[in-house]
């Protein structure tokens, strides 16, 4: 079984759509924990206006560096009625889309890796398709724009991965709290331990790096 897995970079009150404002953030650390993330997946899955932004951020990105070579070759699973033609990897997901991602998600293999996409993230969640989510927080306030998470039944999920990097920007880790563990306090926030990274296999942990001054 594959887990699939959401990532999603985030303003401070939540703001999460047109992503230019995370360039003056992004730094060689948040680099090694973005390629970490992508080598940990069998493939990608996009909304078509995700896949599209993607797609054109690729082509004009440095064809050396080894994270968009690694874009280049993934597969893409782009969730579209409307995708014209296959290209860049792509493979093209319509019909029922909760049927066709519980399919993907029972083959065995790597994580299934959400980028992006508010509708598409929105539609997993409800149908609890969704076994990670990793929210990359910014230090600074939008004020404006769509938030993610606005159109989901309420649930509960558990912190289990910090990371703090230099730029001030946070990569929170949850996991769905199952049955067994629903009555847990939201409070108690089991198997988070301090002292070392979230990012390598198997690790979960908290590092906390002070942020450049």
């Amino acid at each position: 079984m594959s887990n699939v897995v959401v990532v999603m970079h985030m303003s401070i009150d939540g703001v999460v759509e047109r992503h230019n404002w995370t360039g003056p953030f992004h730094d060689e650390q948040e680099a090694r924990f973005q390629h970490g993330r992508l080598r940990e997946s069998r493939a990608l899955l996009l909304g078509r206006v995700a896949f599209e932004e993607l797609a054109r951020a690729w082509r004009a990105g440095d064809r050396t560096d080894p994270y968009t070579a690694l874009l280049d070759r993934i597969p893409k699973y782009v969730v579209s009625r409307t995708l014209e033609q296959a290209e860049w990897n792509s493979i093209p997901v319509d019909g029922d889309i909760v049927e066709r991602v519980a399919q993907l998600r029972a083959e065995p293999g790597r994580d299934l890796l959400v980028l992006g996409g508010l509708d598409l993230v929105n539609h997993l969640v409800g149908h609890e398709l969704v076994d990670e989510i990793q929210v990359i927080v910014h230090p600074l306030l939008l004020g404006a724009g769509r938030r993610v998470f606005a159109e989901v039944p309420a649930s509960r999920w558990q912190l289990t991965g910090t990371q703090v990097f230099r730029s001030g920007v946070v990569a929170l880790e949850f996991r769905p709290q199952r049955s067994a563990e629903s009555a847990q306090y939201p409070g108690e926030l089991g198997g988070v331990h301090h002292g070392e990274s979230l990012g390598g296999a198997g690790e979960r942990h908290v590092q906390v790096v002070q942020p450049a001054r």
